[in-house]
């Protein structure tokens, strides 16, 4: 199979269904901002935010192609087949869970702080800023998603903050305050 398959040429790509639109569709924009969170998060990967950060990682990773995935599938035919592609309360609640559990490793936040730390630290932030782009684009779209897939993406805004927080901690970095 080739990379390349010339049907997007002239600006245009299909959507799950086979339905065509424009490369500037919104949809398209959204999906495209999420496939950028999730290479953001690759490069955090690789700064090595240690063991149990990068796992934790790998499967935001996964759970992005999921999302990307239902975004590409307004007709919802996708998640009735492929439960890989379908993000629930249940993956909300694990990432709340998981910013809790982060969260007793920290001091308590009592000022805003700049973004910045060591490399996986300041990543990790930047991909925060991505994740809010991508919500943003998600609520703007129409007909609009699954009110979890919001949810889950308003989450994972906050999860990647205090990931940021977290490994630059580890590494002993304080944190500037504003």
């Amino acid at each position: 199979m080739k990379i390349y398959t010339r049907t997007g040429d002239a600006g245009d790509t299909s959507l799950f269904d086979g339905t065509r639109v424009s490369k500037s569709d919104p949809r398209v924009d959204a999906y495209g901002e999420v496939d950028e969170l999730n290479a953001w998060l690759g490069l955090a990967r690789a700064a090595s935010p240690g063991a149990d950060v990068d796992a934790e990682l790998v499967r935001l990773q996964r759970d992005l192609f999921a999302l990307g995935a239902q975004l590409a599938d307004p007709a919802d035919k996708i998640a009735t087949r492929v439960t890989k592609a379908s993000l629930t309360d249940a993956d909300v609640e694990r990432l709340e869970q998981l910013i809790d559990r982060l969260e007793t490793e920290l001091p308590p936040l009592r000022r805003f702080i700049l973004a910045g730390g060591g490399a996986a630290g300041a990543t990790l932030h930047l991909a925060r800023t991505v994740c809010r782009r991508a919500e943003r684009r998600m609520v703007a779209l129409d007909p609009a998603p699954d009110a979890v897939l919001l949810r889950y993406v308003n989450r994972l805004s906050d999860l990647l903050f205090v990931m940021a927080r977290v490994v630059n901690h580890r590494a002993g970095l304080t944190e500037t305050e504003w």
